[in-house]
C-alpha cells in the first residue's frame, strides 16, 4: 500500500497507545445472518473508500540517483532520512489529534482499517482535501480546524487577532511571523513559542541528518546550505539559510523547511514544514535560461499603474528544473505540488529575488494521468489536439515566475501584501499567478520568445487544466483562485459553453479578459484592499451549474497522482 520509506517514517508516529473498553462478560458470537450483514456493510464501506483512493492515480516517481558519485548518493540518503521526519511534523502542525489517530489506524488490520489508513496517508489527516475537507473515517472526528494546530484549540480567531493588536515591534513580528505557534502560558495568556522550541526533538533529528549530508557532499554550495539550514532549526532564524538556498548550485536540490502558509486558514501567517529532495535536470534548466532575462521587462509591462511596478527586481531569480527523489510533509499531501516559488521571506526576495523550481517528473505524471483524460471530456473534439505538455509546463513555469512579480508590499504603508490581505491572500495570490502567467506568456509570444506551438495551445491547455484545479476543491487556495478566474472569464465571454456542454476559448476576447483580471487582482494587492479581496472571492468562488456538469462527467478520471517514491537508500 505504501512504499518502504513511508512505512518506516510513519512507524515513528505511533505516539499514543489507544485502549478499548471491555466488560467482564464475553459477548456471544454473532449469528451467521448478522455476520453476513456485517461483512456486506464492511465491503460496501471498503468500496466507498477505494473509490476515494482511486481519485489519486498511483505513479512511480524516481530520479537517477545511481548516476551520482558515491559522496552525493550518501548525501541523498541522509536527506531522505531527514525528509521522512517531516510527515510526522506536518501532521502535528495540521491537527493535534493526528498522531494518536494514525496509531489507531496502523493497528487496525481489517480491510476497512487498511483502506482508511491509505486515504489518511494521502491526505495526511482524516479529512478529504479534495472533498471540502469532509471526514472519511468510521470513527467521528471534529471538522478540520481552520487554525490547524498553530493556535490554542480553545481560542477564537477574534481573541488571537485582538492579542496581535496589543503587540508592537519584535514581539508583534515574532507572534505574526512564519516560525512560531501561539500557545497559552501558565497564566492562560497567549504567548508566541518559536518552532525551535515547540518542535525541538524532531528538528534536532532533522538537523543531525542534514549535518551528515553536509559532511558527505563534495559540492560547496550544497554543504553551505545544509549546514546553515541545520543551524536554523535550532536558532529559529532562517534568513542565512534561505540566502544560501538561493545561491545553491549543485546536482542535488533539497528544499527542506517551513515554507507555505496555506494550512493556517485563520491568518495565513504560519509556515508548514515540507521537503522536496530532488536532482537538478541540467538540460531542461538550461532551456529556461532565456526566461530569466525577460523578468524585468515583464514587470515593466504589467497592466497596472506604473507606481505599483518594481523598477528593480532582485539580482537573482533562478529558474530550475528538477526531478523529485522524495517529498514529504506539506509537499506530499492531497494534490501534489508541480512547481514552487520560494522563499517567502520578503527580506530574501528583496535582495535575491525568488527561485522558481519546476518538478518535471511530477508534471509529466499529472499531464498523462489527469489532464489528457480531462481534455477528452471537457473540450470539443476539435480542440483536444491543442492541449500540449509544453504549454502546460510553460504556464506552470510562468505561474511561479509571476508569484515574484507584481506588488509585494502595499503601496501606501509598505506592509507585506500577505499580511494586509490575511485569509484572502492565498486564493488571490494563486489566481494572480495563474492569470498573470497567461498574460506573461502572451507578452513573450508577441516577442517571439516562446514557440508558435505554445502560443497556439496555451489558452486551450489552460482551459482544460482549469477543470483539473477545480477538482482540488474550492475550500483550498488553488481551487478558490481558479473559481475566481474561470467565472470571471466566463462572464467576460472569454470562455464559452458549447451546446453539448463542453467548453471552448473565444480567441477574440481571451487576451483582453486576461489582462483586465490581472490588473484587477494586482491593484487590490497593491492597495492592500482586504474588503475588495473578500468581496471578490465571496462573489466568484462558486461552482456554477455548467461547470458542475463537466465535473460530474469526470468521476472516473483521477483528480491527481499518488506518488510512489522508488528511491533505494
Amino acid at each position: 500500500m505504501h512504499n518502504n520509506l513511508m512505512r518506516k517514517a510513519l512507524s515513528a508516529l505511533a505516539l499514543i497507545g489507544l485502549t478499548m473498553n471491555s466488560g467482564c462478560d464475553t459477548p456471544p458470537p454473532p449469528s451467521s445472518s448478522s455476520s453476513s450483514a456485517s461483512n456486506a456493510g464492511e465491503s460496501a464501506a471498503v468500496a466507498t473508500l477505494e473509490k476515494k483512493i482511486r481519485k489519486f492515480a498511483p505513479v512511480d516517481i524516481s530520479a537517477n540517483v545511481a548516476a551520482l558519485p558515491e559522496s552525493e548518493r550518501e548525501a541523498v540518503t541522509h536527506l531522505v532520512r531527514a525528509a521522512e521526519l517531516f510527515d510526522k511534523l506536518f501532521m502535528i502542525q495540521s491537527w493535534a489529534g493526528d498522531p494518536a489517530l494514525l496509531a489507531k489506524l496502523q493497528a487496525d488490520k481489517s480491510p476497512e482499517g487498511q483502506a482508511e489508513l491509505h486515504l489518511f496517508m494521502i491526505n495526511k489527516g482524516p479529512w478529504s482535501r479534495i472533498d471540502h475537507n469532509e471526514p472519511f473515517l468510521r470513527a467521528p472526528v471534529p471538522p478540520k480546524p481552520p487554525q490547524a494546530n498553530f493556535y490554542p484549540a480553545d481560542a477564537t480567531k477574534e481573541e488571537v487577532e485582538a492579542w496581535f493588536k496589543t503587540l508592537t515591534g519584535k514581539a508583534h513580528d515574532d507572534a505574526t511571523g512564519f516560525y512560531s505557534v501561539i500557545r497559552r502560558g501558565p497564566d492562560g495568556k497567549l504567548t508566541a513559542v518559536p518552532y525551535s522550541v515547540e518542535y525541538r526533538d524532531i528538528l534536532t533529528q532533522v538537523g543531525d541528518e542534514l549535518k551528515k549530508a553536509a559532511a558527505a557532499t563534495k559540492q560547496p554550495t550544497l554543504k553551505a546550505f545544509l549546514e546553515k539550514r541545520a543551524a536554523a532549526f535550532q536558532s529559529n532564524d532562517y534568513f542565512d539559510s534561505d540566502m544560501a538556498w538561493m545561491e545553491l548550485d549543485a546536482s542535488i536540490e533539497p528544499t527542506i523547511g517551513p515554507y507555505e502558509t496555506y494550512e493556517d486558514e485563520w491568518f495565513g501567517y504560519k509556515a508548514a514544514f515540507e521537503a522536496f529532495i530532488t536532482l537538478r535536470d541540467d538540460v531542461e534548466t538550461k532551456k529556461l535560461g532565456i526566461f530569466g532575462k525577460e523578468l524585468q521587462g515583464l514587470e515593466n509591462a504589467l497592466p497596472i499603474d506604473a507606481k505599483y511596478r518594481n523598477p528593480k527586481l532582485g539580482a537573482l531569480a533562478p529558474l530550475t528544473v528538477v526531478n523529485v527523489v522524495f517529498a514529504s510533509g506539506d509537499g506530499n499531501r492531497g494534490v501534489q505540488t508541480a512547481a514552487f516559488n520560494l522563499p517567502n521571506d520578503d527580506r530574501v526576495v528583496s535582495q535575491k529575488g525568488a527561485k522558481r523550481v519546476m518538478l518535471k517528473n511530477v508534471q509529466d505524471a499529472k499531464f498523462a494521468k489527469v489532464l489528457v483524460p480531462i481534455s477528452g471530456i471537457a473540450l470539443p473534439a476539435a480542440d483536444r489536439s491543442k492541449v500540449s505538455f509544453d504549454a502546460f509546463f510553460t504556464h506552470i513555469l510562468m505561474h511561479e515566475v509571476m508569484h515574484g512579480l507584481g506588488p509585494q508590499q502595499v503601496g501606501k504603508t509598505g506592509e507585506a501584501v500577505r499580511k494586509a490581505l490575511k485569509d484572502t491572500y492565498g486564493a488571490l495570490e494563486e489566481a494572480k499567478a495563474d492569470i498573470s502567467g497567461l498574460w506573461a506568456l502572451q507578452q513573450l509570444a508577441d516577442k517571439g520568445v516562446i514557440s508558435p506551438e505554445i502560443a497556439k495551445s496555451m489558452y486551450t491547455t489552460f482551459l482544460a487544466s482549469s477543470f483539473r484545479t477545480f477538482r482540488f476543491g474550492i475550500n483550498e487556495a488553488h481551487g478558490k483562485g481558479m473559481a475566481l478566474q474561470f467565472n470571471t472569464l466566463l462572464d467576460r465571454g472569454a470562455f464559452v459553453v458549447n451546446p453539448d456542454g463542453t467548453f471552448s476559448v473565444d480567441d477574440t476576447k481571451i487576451k483582453s479578459a486576461v489582462a483586465d483580471l490581472t490588473r484587477e487582482i494586482m491593484t487590490i494587492q497593491a492597495e492592500g484592499n482586504y474588503a475588495a479581496a473578500k468581496a471578490l472571492l465571496t462573489k466568484m468562488v462558486v461552482v456554477r451549474p455548467e461547470v458542475q456538469k463537466v465535473l460530474d462527467r469526470l468521476q472516473d478520471v483521477p483528480v491527481d497522482i499518488e506518488p510512489r517514491f522508488t528511491v533505494v537508500r
